[in-house]
C-alpha cells in the first residue's frame, strides 16, 4: 500500500527513531509499504519517519538512476535496512541532493565519498557492506533521516538563508493540516 509521506513541519521529520529488538510481521509489512510508496513516488530512499512512523527502518534502491555506485558486495535491492549505522567514513563527494518530505527543493551538500553500513535484515541478519557514489550519499541521508536530521539541516548557510521563506511556508502548511483533523475531531465530539 502506498503511504503518505509526510512533509517539512511534521514533528515525526525530527524524532529519533527507536530501536528495532524484534522483526515482526508489522515491521515486514511496514518495511514493503514503504518499498512501494518509494517506488510510487519515484525517490531513491525513503525512512520510517517519512511515513510518521518513528522506527530505525529504511529502505534504499538507487538502480533506478543513471548515476555509478558501487557496493562490496553485492545486494539485491531494494535494500531494507534495520537499525542501519554508517561508520569508516572516506573521502568526500558534494553533489545535489533532495528530499521526499522537502518537496521541490534541492541544494548541494557535502557528504563522505564511501561509507560502510552495518544493519540487520528482514531476515534478523547481520548486513555489512561498504559503498560509495549515490548509494553511499542515500544510506547517510537515510540514516540522518532515522536520527530527526533533515538534508536541510546539512545545507551551507547561504543556501538555507536563500530557501528560509521557501521552508517557513512550507512548514506553516504542513502545520496547518496537522490542525485541521484535531480541530474537526473536536467537533464531532461536540455532535
Amino acid at each position: 500500500m502506498v503511504l503518505e509521506i509526510v512533509k517539512y513541519g511534521h514533528p515525526a521529520l525530527r524524532e529519533k527513531g527507536k530501536r528495532v529488538e524484534h522483526v515482526t510481521a508489522d515491521l515486514r509489512h511496514l518495511a514493503a509499504d514503504m518499498v512501494e510508496t518509494m517506488y510510487a513516488a519515484e525517490g531513491v530512499g525513503l525512512a520510517a519517519q517519512q511515513v510518521g512512523k518513528a522506527v530505525m527502518l529504511t529502505v534504499i534502491d538507487v538502480t533506478p538512476t543513471e548515476q555509478p555506485w558501487t557496493m562490496s558486495p553485492q545486494l539485491p535491492m531494494p535494500l531494507v535496512l534495520v537499525n542501519p549505522v554508517i561508520s569508516h567514513p572516506q573521502g568526500e563527494q558534494v553533489g545535489s541532493e533532495g528530499c521526499l518530505s522537502v518537496p521541490e527543493t534541492s541544494a548541494q551538500i557535502r557528504r563522505a565519498e564511501q561509507v560502510t553500513v552495518r544493519a540487520r535484515s528482514l531476515d534478523d541478519k547481520e548486513l555489512v557492506f561498504t559503498c560509495t557514489g549515490l548509494l553511499a550519499r542515500a544510506a547517510q541521508h537515510e540514516a540522518d533521516h532515522l536520527h530527526g536530521i533533515l538534508f536541510i539541516d546539512r545545507m551551507d548557510a547561504a543556501t538555507r538563508a536563500s530557501l528560509a521563506g521557501k521552508l517557513k511556508k512550507m512548514q506553516k502548511e504542513t502545520e496547518a493540516t496537522l490542525d485541521k483533523p484535531k480541530k474537526s475531531r473536536r467537533s464531532l465530539a461536540r455532535l
